[in-house]
């Protein structure tokens, strides 16, 4: 089965650069209470069971890459006992072990592109961390994953078979009907609204740093959380309500304009990751559907590209 650009994009860079873990992508779930642990496996069952990619392998065939989707899957589940460990040494032990998993690579020809990690603190407390390949998953389908694994756990807990809504679709579909349109004069479309929308747009954004920016890409990086004061937050939405944008367009602007002060330059382009799911029968998938980017180019106070 053909992969989707986006799945392509991902695979391409995987031969480029083997043996990474920069596309893998980790959640973890904290089980307070008695864990039942066979509704557990049989909860991560059901997920492999219903969605595609999770049991779905790319292989390179005659020289392009393929997916390969088995017919049937069970969750790999590692469990990891930690409850003889010191109390005040056991979430250190805990995040040692998340994070090693999420920074090893997956072999996308040959091993399940999803592991699953039980970290046992006590009889009444676990850590349950899912690894996953971003080739097979985007952060719209974690949370799928998470509220479906939820929803299974619960009614098998209580002697239930789960009850999800059937999918009307799996991302090979997508894939597929994706080739078939994005060619000729689609295609042509697309290329030339990017190229008139980037056309003389700056390679760089000069900003000023504490260290000079390396040779080579070492993607170190990490995650920040602002939390806004209620009342601040509620300025924000009242001015969106009133200039007729979201609140993401505001705080979009917003983060341009301090890029614009810092740098300097007054054309700057920003890319934004989007969902991509724009049909309802995509909303309860678990794949990945992420386009590039969507890029706002601004110049001084006027936006000049949006973006398709």
């Amino acid at each position: 089965m053909p992969l989707s650009f986006a799945q392509e994009r991902l695979w391409f860079i995987e031969q480029l650069e083997p043996d990474s873990s920069l596309y893998n992508v980790c959640r973890v779930m904290r089980l307070r209470g008695p864990l039942n642990l066979k509704a557990l496996q049989a909860a991560l069952d059901a997920l492999v069971s219903r969605h595609e990619t999770l049991r779905t392998n790319f292989v390179s065939f005659e020289g392009r890459p393929a997916q390969v989707i088995a017919e049937q899957g069970r969750a790999q589940l590692v469990q990891i006992d930690l409850g003889d460990r010191n109390p005040s040494e056991r979430e250190a032990e805990a995040l040692r072990f998340v994070n090693a998993d999420a920074q090893r690579p997956f072999e996308l020809a040959r091993e399940p592109l999803l592991r699953t990690t039980l970290l046992r603190l006590s009889e009444e407390e676990n850590i349950l961390a899912f690894t996953i390949h971003h080739i097979i998953c985007d952060g719209w389908s974690i949370e799928i994953l998470l509220q479906e694994f939820s929803a299974c756990y619960e009614a098998l807990t209580w002697g239930i078979s789960p009850s999800l809504p059937e999918l009307p679709a799996h991302y090979v579909d997508y894939a597929y009907w994706q080739r078939q349109w994005l060619t000729d004069e689609v295609l042509q479309s697309q290329l030339s609204y990017w190229k008139r929308q980037l056309d003389e747009a700056p390679a760089l954004l000069t900003l000023p740093t504490d260290r000079p920016r390396p040779a080579v890409q070492v993607f170190n990086g990490a995650r920040d959380t602002l939390l806004l004061p209620a009342s601040i937050a509620e300025q924000l939405k009242s001015l969106s309500r009133r200039e007729g944008v979201t609140l993401f367009m505001t705080l979009l602007s917003a983060f341009i304009s301090l890029l614009a002060r810092y740098s300097g330059q007054d054309d700057i382009v920003v890319g934004t990751p989007t969902a991509g799911r724009n049909r309802i029968e995509t909303e309860g998938l678990i794949w990945h559907c992420v386009p590039i980017c969507r890029a706002i180019r601004s110049s001084t106070n006027c936006f000049v590209g949006s973006g398709k």
